[in-house]
């Protein structure tokens, strides 16, 4: 169902901007993400560090702007610390844990040289997945949950050549977190 959504959101983007002549952007990424540590009163869960990958097809909306279609790819290893839990008082391997990120935004892109900084930011969902979970820890198992995100990226593109470019950038991603009071 998601690969179906990216792709049909792709050769729509393609198929306008050829019909319009607009230029189309496709951004293959693959660099490294810190993961993140959520603290509760008797320990924490911790995403760690690993590799990712993506691909961010553009769609250029006005000069210098481009409107965004991402999909980025963290695996990684979720793990626990808890004092309450005879298994996990040591920080141990919860299980493995699989974020797939889907976001829609906008890039401003600046100046016509071979160098071209740029900012922009995004909206989407993130859907955290974890598999293999240690059931001495977990027995009734972990589910997938989705959450709204948001991010904002920057950097800049080293054109090689008129139609091709290096893009270096770093990119900040957050989950929202929901809360219930009752």
């Amino acid at each position: 169902m998601k690969k179906r959504t990216l792709i049909a959101g792709f050769i729509t983007m393609l198929s306008i901007a050829l019909l319009q002549g607009q230029a189309v952007e496709i951004t293959p990424t693959y660099g490294y993400q810190f993961g993140g540590k959520l603290n509760y009163s008797g320990g924490y869960l911790k995403a760690s560090d690993s590799g990712m990958f993506g691909i961010t097809v553009g769609y250029e909306a006005a000069t210098d702007y481009m409107i965004e279609v991402t999909y980025i790819n963290m695996s990684t290893e979720l793990r626990i610390r808890d004092a309450f839990f005879p298994e996990a008082r040591n920080e141990t391997r919860l299980s493995d844990l699989n974020v797939d990120w889907f976001m829609l935004g906008g890039t401003r892109y600046f100046g016509d040289d071979k160098v071209k900084p740029f900012f922009g930011g995004q909206l989407g969902v993130s859907v955290f997945s974890p598999k293999n979970v240690d059931l001495d820890i977990a027995p009734n198992g972990l589910e997938s949950i989705t959450k709204f995100s948001f991010g904002f990226k920057g950097g800049v593109v080293v054109m090689l050549s008129e139609k091709v470019g290096i893009n270096l950038q770093g990119n900040l991603l957050f989950p929202v977190p929901v809360s219930y009071t009752h």
